[in-house]
C-alpha cells in the first residue's frame, strides 16, 4: 500500500505543475488513469480550469467511470460549471446511472444549472426508487422556479446582488 502512495503522491507533484501551467491536455489524459483518486482529482482540475469545451471530457467521465465517486465528482462538477450543454448528460445519469449516489449529484447539478430545460428529467426523478434523489428532484426543482421567478423581475434580482 505504501508504494501505491507513494506513486500517488508523485504524480500529484507532477499534476501541482501541469496545474500551474494550465495543461488541460495533460489532465484530460489523467482522465483514464487507472486510480481513482487522480481521475477525480483531474475531473476537478479540469472543471477548475473552466470553459465549456471542459463539459464533454467531464461528461464522459459521467457516463464511463467505473466508479461511483468519480461519477458523482463529475456530476457536482458539471453542476459547478453551469453550461446549459452539461443538461443532456445529467439528465442521462438522473435517470439511468445505476448509483443513487451519483444519480443524486446529477439532480442537484440540474438544479444548479437552473435551466428550464431540465425540468421533465427532475420530474422524473421524483419517482426514483431512492428516497434521497426523489427529495433532492424538489430541492432542484425548487430552485429552478426560484430562479424562474426571479429572472422575470430584473429589479429584485439587482437588490438580491442577482
Amino acid at each position: 500500500m505504501q508504494a501505491i502512495t507513494d506513486d500517488r503522491l508523485t504524480l500529484f507533484a507532477e499534476m501541482e505543475s501541469k496545474y500551474e501551467q494550465k495543461d488541460t491536455a495533460y489532465f484530460v489524459s489523467l482522465l483514464d488513469h487507472s486510480d481513482y483518486v487522480v481521475r477525480t482529482r483531474a475531473t476537478c482540475i479540469l472543471v477548475d480550469f473552466g470553459g465549456e469545451d471542459k463539459v464533454p471530457y467531464v461528461a464522459k467521465v459521467l457516463k464511463n467511470d467505473e466508479n461511483e465517486l468519480v461519477r458523482h465528482e463529475a456530476a457536482f462538477s458539471l453542476g459547478q460549471l453551469c453550461y446549459s450543454i452539461a443538461i443532456p448528460p445529467l439528465s442521462d445519469a438522473t435517470l439511468n446511472d445505476p448509483s443513487m449516489f451519483v444519480r443524486h449529484e446529477a439532480v442537484i447539478a440540474l438544479g444548479v444549472v437552473g435551466s428550464k430545460d431540465a425540468k421533465k428529467t427532475l420530474e422524473k426523478a421524483l419517482n426514483d426508487s431512492d428516497k434521497s434523489v426523489a427529495e433532492s428532484a424538489i430541492v432542484a426543482l425548487s430552485n429552478i422556479q426560484f430562479m424562474e421567478k426571479l429572472s422575470k423581475n430584473g429589479k429584485f434580482a439587482k437588490l438580491t446582488g442577482g
